[in-house]
């Protein structure tokens, strides 16, 4: 009885797992389809342990099996979808383009990714962006990309993971166990995913298409997606770039055509 106790107030707290993403798009996006050229840039990975107290302690080790694999989903995910896809596993790999440019332009596409996160995401909204959709840019820089690569995109890809060390998870445990006798400790987190990816039209510098993805639970040691493993990065790929949605404008002249025929 105590057995069947102890696995029943877990399954209720694995019930606060959840994955969310969260789109947004240029009110003209629209999916790029046919013969587009499509550079992807070398993804942003960082993964870590969460230790006993609560902070994550970042894993070198993890974090380049973590970015292997999620180089690898993003090749074969690129190849389903179509167009010319080039894959940068490293910053020095782009023909002609010095590493240094390449990091340069990394750095500002973070920094108008943390903005879109903070006012699309977080609720706070900036005035001059009410009202705009999708309406940031990086500028000149993407642009000069374009020119000297010759591509018509760049995919920029982020994510965060962790995962509950043993003393996490025992830690977890007996607060599960003090549940049964009467006391409760505090939800303790395991861990969680966190990523996003943005697409930059080459051509403008505008980023035009947007996607934050969420994946946790109140369970140390239960995972929603392990991207230390292949078919866990795999999954991370599809759910950030799965289906990009086309932005509002787009999607209404779709449903006038379609409501005409």
């Amino acid at each position: 009885m105590r057995r069947f106790s102890l696995i029943a107030a877990a399954s209720a707290l694995a019930l606060s797992a959840c994955v969310q993403t969260k789109q947004y798009a240029d009110v003209e996006f629209a999916p790029p389809q046919g013969d587009y050229k499509l550079l992807v840039m070398r993804p942003d990975v960082s993964v870590g342990s969460v230790t006993t107290g609560g902070m994550v302690e970042q894993r070198a080790d993890w974090t380049e099996t973590a970015r292997a694999n999620v180089l690898a989903a993003l090749k074969a995910q690129q190849a389903g979808r179509g167009g010319n896809a080039l894959i940068l596993e490293r910053r020095d790999s782009l023909p002609g383009i010095p590493p240094d440019t390449v990091a340069e332009l990394e750095r500002l596409n973070y920094a108008v990714s943390q903005s879109i996160a903070l006012h699309r995401y977080n609720g706070n909204y900036l005035p001059t962006k009410r009202g705009k959709g999708l309406d940031w840019t990086l500028g000149q820089d993407a642009v000069r990309l374009g020119q000297a690569t010759g591509m018509d995109y760049a995919l920029f890809l982020h994510a965060e993971d962790s995962f509950a060390s043993t003393g996490r998870v025992a830690l977890q445990v007996l607060g599960v166990a003090g549940c049964i006798v009467g006391f409760c400790a505090p939800n303790i987190g395991g861990g969680g995913q966190f990523a996003y990816a943005s697409l930059v039209d080459l051509h403008t510098g505008s980023v035009v298409w947007f996607n934050v993805l969420q994946a946790g639970t109140q369970v140390a040691g239960v995972n929603m997606g392990d991207i230390r493993k292949p078919e866990g990065a795999a999954q991370m790929v599809d759910r950030l770039l799965g289906r990009m949605k086309p932005g509002k404008a787009v999607r209404a002249r779709e449903k006038a055509a379609s409501d005409v025929h």
